[in-house]
C-alpha cells in the first residue's frame, strides 16, 4: 500500500514531539510560580495552555486508536513542568507509533469522536490527524508568545525539519527517540 501521505503524518508526529520537547525544556527553566503565572492568551497561563495540549492529545489519540475517551475532571493534571514533559513525551510516542502503523488507505477510514458537549462526529483518520496537529501548533504558538514575556527565551520551533538539517539536530532527535 502507498504511504506517501501516511509518511507525512509520521513526520508531523515526530516534528510535534520535537517541538513539544523543546518548548517544555524551555519552560523547565522557569520557577513553578512563573510557569503558573497569569498571562495573556486563550488559556491564562503556560501551565494551563500546555496541559490543554496534552489533555486534547489524549482525547484524540484515544479516538484514533478506538480505545474510548476517558474524560478528565482536572483540565490541569500536571502543575510540575517535569511531570508534564514526561506525560507529553509518552503521548507523543503513542502518536508516533500510531502514525507509523498507517498507510494511505488507512487515512480514509472513519472514526467516531464523542465530544464532551454530546456531539458525535464521524471523521476520517487523515482529517482528525490534520486537526490534531493544527491544534498543537496553535496552542504551542500561544505558549511560545507567553514564554517571550519571561526571562527565558522561547525556543526556535519553526526550523527546517528536513533531511539536510538532520546533522544539526540528530543528537537532539536521538535523545528524544524520534530518529
Amino acid at each position: 500500500m502507498a504511504k506517501v501521505l501516511a509518511d507525512h503524518f509520521s513526520q508531523m508526529a515526530r516534528y510535534n514531539a520535537w517541538a513539544n520537547a523543546r518548548l517544555l525544556a524551555a519552560c523547565a527553566r522557569l520557577t513553578p510560580t512563573e510557569f503558573a503565572a497569569q498571562r495573556v492568551s486563550f488559556f491564562p497561563s503556560l501551565v494551563e495552555t500546555l496541559n490543554h495540549v496534552l489533555v486534547v492529545d489524549r482525547y484524540y489519540i484515544a479516538d484514533l486508536e478506538g480505545s474510548g475517551r476517558v474524560l478528565v475532571t482536572d483540565e490541569t493534571p500536571y502543575r510540575d513542568v517535569a511531570a508534564l514533559a514526561e506525560a507529553q513525551a509518552e503521548s507523543d510516542r503513542k502518536l508516533i507509533a500510531f502514525c507509523d502503523r498507517l498507510d494511505d488507505s488507512a487515512l480514509q477510514r472513519t472514526i467516531t469522536i464523542d465530544r464532551r458537549d454530546g456531539v458525535i462526529n464521524v471523521e476520517t483518520i487523515g482529517a482528525t490527524l490534520s486537526h490534531l496537529f493544527m491544534h498543537q501548533i496553535h496552542h504551542r504558538g500561544q505558549a511560545h508568545a507567553m514564554l517571550a514575556g519571561t526571562h527565558v527565551a522561547p525556543p526556535q520551533l519553526d526550523e527546517f525539519f528536513l533531511a539536510g538539517d538532520l546533522p544539526r539536530r540528530e543528537a537532539e532527535l536521538k535523545s528524544l527517540g524520534i530518529v
